[in-house]
Protein backbone atom coordinates (compact mmCIF):
# COMPACT_ATOMS: atom_id res chain seq x y z
CA UNK A 1 0.00 0.00 0.00
CA UNK A 2 1.64 3.14 -0.89
CA UNK A 3 2.38 5.50 1.70
CA UNK A 4 -0.05 8.90 2.02
CA UNK A 5 1.23 12.44 1.14
CA UNK A 6 1.86 15.07 3.40
CA UNK A 7 1.39 18.33 3.62
CA UNK A 8 2.08 21.52 5.11
CA UNK A 9 0.20 24.97 5.10
CA UNK A 10 1.58 28.32 5.78
CA UNK A 11 0.91 31.85 5.26
CA UNK A 12 1.80 33.41 2.09
CA UNK A 13 4.79 35.94 1.83
CA UNK A 14 6.18 37.28 -1.08
CA UNK A 15 9.59 35.65 -2.18
CA UNK A 16 12.37 36.71 -5.08
CA UNK A 17 11.31 35.79 -7.91
CA UNK A 18 12.61 36.41 -11.72
CA UNK A 19 11.89 39.11 -13.25
CA UNK A 20 10.97 38.65 -17.59
CA UNK A 21 10.23 41.56 -19.40
CA UNK A 22 9.27 41.42 -22.87
CA UNK A 23 9.31 44.51 -25.24
CA UNK A 24 7.16 44.31 -28.75
CA UNK A 25 7.52 47.02 -31.62
CA UNK A 26 8.63 47.10 -34.89
CA UNK A 27 12.07 48.34 -36.11
CA UNK A 28 12.46 52.10 -34.99
CA UNK A 29 10.35 52.32 -31.71
CA UNK A 30 12.89 52.46 -29.39
CA UNK A 31 13.28 48.67 -28.07
CA UNK A 32 17.11 48.35 -27.90
CA UNK A 33 17.74 51.84 -26.23
CA UNK A 34 14.11 51.51 -23.90
CA UNK A 35 15.80 47.87 -22.75
CA UNK A 36 19.14 49.52 -21.50
CA UNK A 37 17.49 52.04 -19.64
CA UNK A 38 15.75 49.16 -17.74
CA UNK A 39 18.32 47.30 -17.46
CA UNK A 40 20.58 50.10 -15.54
CA UNK A 41 17.88 50.43 -12.94
CA UNK A 42 17.04 47.16 -12.55
CA UNK A 43 21.18 46.65 -11.86
CA UNK A 44 20.84 49.16 -8.83
CA UNK A 45 18.88 46.74 -7.06
CA UNK A 46 20.04 43.42 -8.23
CA UNK A 47 23.89 44.51 -9.09
CA UNK A 48 25.84 42.09 -11.12
CA UNK A 49 26.76 43.07 -14.47
CA UNK A 50 24.45 43.77 -17.59
CA UNK A 51 25.01 41.50 -20.57
CA UNK A 52 23.30 42.31 -23.80
CA UNK A 53 23.06 38.99 -26.52
CA UNK A 54 23.16 40.69 -29.53
CA UNK A 55 22.09 39.15 -32.80
CA UNK A 56 21.47 42.18 -34.39
CA UNK A 57 24.62 42.89 -36.36
CA UNK A 58 25.78 44.50 -33.54
CA UNK A 59 23.16 47.11 -32.92
CA UNK A 60 23.18 47.21 -29.16
CA UNK A 61 26.99 48.73 -29.63
CA UNK A 62 25.37 52.29 -31.02
CA UNK A 63 24.98 52.70 -27.30
CA UNK A 64 28.42 51.77 -25.56
CA UNK A 65 29.62 55.41 -24.98
CA UNK A 66 26.09 55.98 -22.69
CA UNK A 67 25.56 52.62 -21.11
CA UNK A 68 27.83 50.06 -19.42
CA UNK A 69 27.77 46.36 -20.59
CA UNK A 70 29.28 42.97 -21.10
CA UNK A 71 28.56 42.25 -25.52
CA UNK A 72 27.79 39.54 -27.18
CA UNK A 73 27.84 38.90 -29.88
CA UNK A 74 25.22 35.54 -31.16
CA UNK A 75 24.76 34.45 -34.84
CA UNK A 76 23.28 31.73 -36.27
CA UNK A 77 21.67 29.01 -36.09
CA UNK A 78 19.69 30.77 -33.66
CA UNK A 79 18.01 27.52 -31.95
CA UNK A 80 15.97 27.15 -28.93
CA UNK A 81 19.29 25.51 -27.28
CA UNK A 82 21.40 27.87 -28.47
CA UNK A 83 19.67 30.62 -26.81
CA UNK A 84 19.46 28.84 -23.80
CA UNK A 85 22.98 28.34 -23.70
CA UNK A 86 23.98 31.97 -24.51
CA UNK A 87 21.98 32.83 -21.76
CA UNK A 88 23.23 30.25 -19.30
CA UNK A 89 27.50 31.52 -20.63
CA UNK A 90 26.11 35.32 -19.41
CA UNK A 91 25.23 33.88 -16.15
CA UNK A 92 28.41 31.72 -15.45
CA UNK A 93 30.43 35.19 -16.41
CA UNK A 94 27.92 36.70 -13.51
CA UNK A 95 25.07 38.51 -15.18
CA UNK A 96 22.14 39.48 -13.24
CA UNK A 97 20.77 41.30 -16.01
CA UNK A 98 20.46 39.91 -19.36
CA UNK A 99 19.06 41.65 -22.37
CA UNK A 100 18.39 39.64 -25.29
CA UNK A 101 18.23 41.84 -28.68
CA UNK A 102 16.37 40.42 -30.64
CA UNK A 103 14.28 37.21 -29.39
CA UNK A 104 12.38 37.11 -32.54
CA UNK A 105 15.43 34.77 -34.07
CA UNK A 106 14.74 32.39 -32.41
CA UNK A 107 11.61 32.01 -33.95
CA UNK A 108 11.82 32.48 -37.72
CA UNK A 109 15.99 32.82 -38.26
CA UNK A 110 17.93 30.27 -39.22
CA UNK A 111 17.68 27.23 -37.16
CA UNK A 112 15.41 28.28 -35.73
CA UNK A 113 11.35 27.27 -34.73
CA UNK A 114 10.48 27.62 -38.74
CA UNK A 115 13.46 26.43 -39.98
CA UNK A 116 13.71 23.35 -37.58
CA UNK A 117 10.16 22.38 -38.04
CA UNK A 118 11.26 22.85 -41.91
CA UNK A 119 14.42 20.54 -41.45
CA UNK A 120 12.50 17.80 -39.54
CA UNK A 121 9.94 17.85 -42.30
CA UNK A 122 12.72 17.00 -45.11
CA UNK A 123 14.38 14.26 -42.81
CA UNK A 124 10.68 12.51 -42.06
CA UNK A 125 9.17 12.80 -45.75
CA UNK A 126 12.01 14.04 -48.36
CA UNK A 127 10.31 15.99 -50.95
CA UNK A 128 7.37 13.31 -51.83
CA UNK A 129 3.94 15.99 -51.07
CA UNK A 130 1.74 13.38 -50.29
CA UNK A 131 4.25 12.35 -47.03
CA UNK A 132 4.84 15.94 -45.79
CA UNK A 133 1.06 16.70 -45.88
CA UNK A 134 1.02 13.76 -43.59
CA UNK A 135 4.01 14.52 -41.50
CA UNK A 136 3.35 18.54 -41.15
CA UNK A 137 2.30 17.54 -37.54
CA UNK A 138 4.71 15.09 -36.64
CA UNK A 139 7.50 17.95 -37.45
CA UNK A 140 6.24 20.18 -34.96
CA UNK A 141 7.69 17.58 -31.91
CA UNK A 142 11.64 18.68 -31.84
CA UNK A 143 11.08 22.09 -32.05
CA UNK A 144 8.24 22.05 -29.82
CA UNK A 145 10.09 20.39 -27.33
CA UNK A 146 13.67 22.48 -27.71
CA UNK A 147 11.26 25.44 -27.11
CA UNK A 148 9.83 24.02 -23.87
CA UNK A 149 13.67 22.90 -22.87
CA UNK A 150 14.39 26.47 -23.62
CA UNK A 151 11.17 28.03 -21.35
CA UNK A 152 11.92 25.72 -18.46
CA UNK A 153 15.30 26.89 -18.40
CA UNK A 154 15.15 29.98 -18.41
CA UNK A 155 12.54 29.75 -15.11
CA UNK A 156 15.58 28.24 -13.69
CA UNK A 157 18.33 31.00 -14.03
CA UNK A 158 19.21 33.30 -11.17
CA UNK A 159 19.02 35.91 -13.51
CA UNK A 160 16.81 38.98 -14.97
CA UNK A 161 15.99 39.78 -17.84
CA UNK A 162 14.19 41.27 -21.06
CA UNK A 163 13.38 39.98 -23.97
CA UNK A 164 13.29 42.12 -27.53
CA UNK A 165 11.16 40.62 -29.76
CA UNK A 166 10.24 42.41 -33.48
CA UNK A 167 6.73 43.05 -34.31
CA UNK A 168 4.88 42.79 -37.48
CA UNK A 169 1.20 44.20 -38.55
CA UNK A 170 -1.14 41.67 -39.25
CA UNK A 171 -4.16 40.52 -40.80
CA UNK A 172 -6.48 37.52 -40.13
CA UNK A 173 -9.12 36.10 -42.77
CA UNK A 174 -12.12 36.31 -40.83
CA UNK A 175 -15.64 34.97 -42.52
CA UNK A 176 -13.35 35.82 -45.93
CA UNK A 177 -12.43 39.45 -44.60
CA UNK A 178 -9.29 40.83 -43.76
CA UNK A 179 -9.41 42.01 -39.67
CA UNK A 180 -6.67 43.93 -38.35
CA UNK A 181 -4.92 42.24 -35.85
CA UNK A 182 -2.33 44.94 -34.86
CA UNK A 183 1.37 45.00 -34.45
CA UNK A 184 2.12 41.17 -32.98
CA UNK A 185 5.14 39.99 -31.49
CA UNK A 186 7.69 37.81 -33.74
CA UNK A 187 7.43 34.87 -30.94
CA UNK A 188 5.94 31.82 -29.60
CA UNK A 189 3.28 32.58 -27.44
CA UNK A 190 3.97 30.32 -25.02
CA UNK A 191 7.50 32.21 -24.34
CA UNK A 192 5.47 35.90 -24.15
CA UNK A 193 3.02 34.25 -22.02
CA UNK A 194 5.48 33.75 -19.49
CA UNK A 195 6.86 37.22 -19.27
CA UNK A 196 6.36 39.32 -15.77
CA UNK A 197 5.68 42.42 -18.17
CA UNK A 198 4.78 42.98 -22.25
CA UNK A 199 5.02 46.39 -23.32
CA UNK A 200 4.47 47.41 -26.99
CA UNK A 201 6.12 50.09 -28.63
CA UNK A 202 4.60 51.56 -31.68
CA UNK A 203 6.51 53.23 -34.02
CA UNK A 204 7.66 56.47 -33.30
CA UNK A 205 6.54 55.31 -29.56
CA UNK A 206 10.40 56.83 -28.50
CA UNK A 207 10.44 54.56 -26.01
CA UNK A 208 6.38 55.14 -24.59
CA UNK A 209 4.53 51.77 -24.24
CA UNK A 210 0.95 51.58 -25.40
CA UNK A 211 -0.67 49.37 -22.54
CA UNK A 212 -4.13 50.28 -23.90
CA UNK A 213 -5.36 49.92 -27.92
CA UNK A 214 -8.11 48.38 -29.77
CA UNK A 215 -6.49 46.12 -31.79
CA UNK A 216 -7.17 42.40 -30.87
CA UNK A 217 -3.53 40.96 -31.03
CA UNK A 218 -1.93 43.47 -29.68
CA UNK A 219 -4.36 43.19 -26.78
CA UNK A 220 -3.81 39.56 -26.12
CA UNK A 221 0.32 39.89 -26.21
CA UNK A 222 0.37 43.24 -24.07
CA UNK A 223 0.24 41.78 -20.35
CA UNK A 224 0.34 44.54 -17.46
CA UNK A 225 -0.25 42.76 -14.19
CA UNK A 226 -2.02 44.81 -11.35
CA UNK A 227 0.66 45.45 -9.08
CA UNK A 228 1.87 47.40 -11.73
CA UNK A 229 -0.24 49.86 -13.29
CA UNK A 230 0.20 52.84 -10.91
CA UNK A 231 3.71 52.29 -12.04
CA UNK A 232 2.99 51.56 -16.07
CA UNK A 233 -0.40 52.67 -16.78
CA UNK A 234 -1.01 56.19 -14.89
CA UNK A 235 2.09 57.91 -15.90
CA UNK A 236 2.67 57.94 -19.50
CA UNK A 237 6.57 58.32 -19.82
CA UNK A 238 9.24 56.84 -21.72
CA UNK A 239 10.46 53.25 -20.11
CA UNK A 240 13.27 54.25 -18.08
CA UNK A 241 15.79 53.81 -15.49
CA UNK A 242 12.96 54.62 -12.41
CA UNK A 243 10.20 51.50 -13.62
CA UNK A 244 13.58 49.17 -13.98
CA UNK A 245 14.06 49.65 -10.53
CA UNK A 246 10.90 49.81 -9.35
CA UNK A 247 10.23 46.26 -11.43
CA UNK A 248 13.27 45.25 -10.01
CA UNK A 249 12.54 45.76 -6.10
CA UNK A 250 8.97 44.04 -6.71
CA UNK A 251 10.90 41.14 -8.00
CA UNK A 252 12.47 41.08 -4.99
CA UNK A 253 10.15 40.90 -2.47
CA UNK A 254 9.80 44.73 -1.84
CA UNK A 255 7.45 46.72 -2.83
CA UNK A 256 6.90 50.38 -5.43
CA UNK A 257 7.66 53.10 -4.81
CA UNK A 258 4.82 55.98 -4.62
CA UNK A 259 3.69 57.12 -8.56
CA UNK A 260 1.48 59.43 -7.97
CA UNK A 261 1.85 62.98 -7.46
CA UNK A 262 -0.10 65.49 -5.42
CA UNK A 263 -2.42 67.92 -7.53
CA UNK A 264 -0.75 71.62 -7.35
CA UNK A 265 -4.51 72.55 -7.23
CA UNK A 266 -5.37 70.59 -4.66
CA UNK A 267 -8.07 68.81 -6.47
CA UNK A 268 -9.04 65.05 -6.03
CA UNK A 269 -6.42 62.68 -7.88
CA UNK A 270 -9.42 60.92 -9.22
CA UNK A 271 -10.92 63.69 -10.95
CA UNK A 272 -6.99 64.72 -12.69
CA UNK A 273 -6.97 64.18 -16.09
CA UNK A 274 -4.11 63.28 -18.26
CA UNK A 275 -1.49 66.22 -18.82
CA UNK A 276 -0.87 65.18 -22.27
CA UNK A 277 -4.59 63.95 -23.17
CA UNK A 278 -4.70 64.61 -26.93
CA UNK A 279 -7.72 65.88 -28.92
CA UNK A 280 -9.99 63.52 -31.37
CA UNK A 281 -8.35 65.23 -34.27
CA UNK A 282 -4.73 64.79 -32.43
CA UNK A 283 -6.10 61.00 -32.23
CA UNK A 284 -7.11 60.94 -35.64
CA UNK A 285 -3.60 62.04 -36.72
CA UNK A 286 -1.32 60.17 -34.67
CA UNK A 287 -3.48 56.79 -35.75
CA UNK A 288 -3.14 57.78 -39.14
CA UNK A 289 0.46 58.33 -38.70
CA UNK A 290 1.34 54.74 -37.40
CA UNK A 291 -0.55 53.22 -40.38
CA UNK A 292 1.32 54.64 -42.44
CA UNK A 293 4.46 54.05 -41.43
CA UNK A 294 3.46 50.35 -41.46
CA UNK A 295 3.18 50.71 -45.39
CA UNK A 296 0.56 51.84 -47.56
CA UNK A 297 -1.75 48.18 -47.54
CA UNK A 298 -1.71 48.58 -44.17
CA UNK A 299 -3.23 51.96 -44.71
CA UNK A 300 -5.40 51.41 -47.19
CA UNK A 301 -7.12 49.07 -44.94
CA UNK A 302 -7.51 51.11 -41.99
CA UNK A 303 -9.13 54.23 -44.63
CA UNK A 304 -11.40 52.21 -45.35
CA UNK A 305 -13.25 52.09 -41.99
CA UNK A 306 -13.61 55.96 -41.26
CA UNK A 307 -16.49 58.22 -42.05
CA UNK A 308 -16.33 61.06 -44.33
CA UNK A 309 -15.51 63.43 -41.75
CA UNK A 310 -12.71 61.38 -40.63
CA UNK A 311 -11.09 61.31 -44.53
CA UNK A 312 -11.50 64.78 -44.56
CA UNK A 313 -9.57 65.66 -41.21
CA UNK A 314 -6.82 63.89 -42.39
CA UNK A 315 -6.86 66.11 -45.84
CA UNK A 316 -4.30 68.47 -44.22
CA UNK A 317 -1.49 65.80 -43.56
CA UNK A 318 -2.08 64.21 -46.40
CA UNK A 319 1.50 64.73 -48.36
CA UNK A 320 2.96 63.43 -45.12
CA UNK A 321 1.02 60.27 -44.63
CA UNK A 322 2.07 59.79 -48.28
CA UNK A 323 5.82 60.12 -47.62
CA UNK A 324 5.63 57.68 -44.55
CA UNK A 325 4.11 55.15 -47.12
CA UNK A 326 6.43 55.70 -49.46
CA UNK A 327 9.30 55.34 -47.07
CA UNK A 328 7.49 52.04 -45.39
CA UNK A 329 7.07 50.69 -48.70
CA UNK A 330 10.22 51.44 -50.24
CA UNK A 331 12.27 49.62 -46.55
CA UNK A 332 12.92 46.15 -46.48
CA UNK A 333 12.73 45.54 -42.25
CA UNK A 334 12.83 42.00 -41.86
CA UNK A 335 16.61 41.70 -42.30
CA UNK A 336 17.08 38.14 -40.89
CA UNK A 337 20.00 36.50 -42.64
CA UNK A 338 18.70 33.53 -44.72
CA UNK A 339 15.09 34.18 -43.74
CA UNK A 340 12.63 33.10 -46.61
CA UNK A 341 9.82 35.10 -45.98
CA UNK A 342 7.58 32.10 -44.39
CA UNK A 343 5.80 32.81 -41.54
CA UNK A 344 3.57 31.08 -39.11
CA UNK A 345 -0.17 31.85 -38.96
Amino acid sequence: MAQARTFEDKDAVRQQVPLLVGLFGPSGSGKTFSALRLGQGIQQVAGGDIFVIDTESKRALHYADRFKFRHVEFGAPFGSLDYLAALQYCVDRGARTIIVDSMSHEHEGVGGYLMTQEAELDRIAGQDKAKRDKATYSAWIVPAKQRRQFINGVLQLNANFIFCFRAKDKLKIQGGRPTELGYMPIAGEEFLFEMTVNALLLPGANGVPTWQTDMPGERKMLKLPEQFRDLLLKNRRPLDEEIGRNLAQWARGGTIEEQRKPDPQGKPQGDQRPADRKSKLEELHEAARQKARAGSDTFGLWSQRLTEAQSAALEPIEGELRDLMNDADARDDDGFPGFSGTEAA
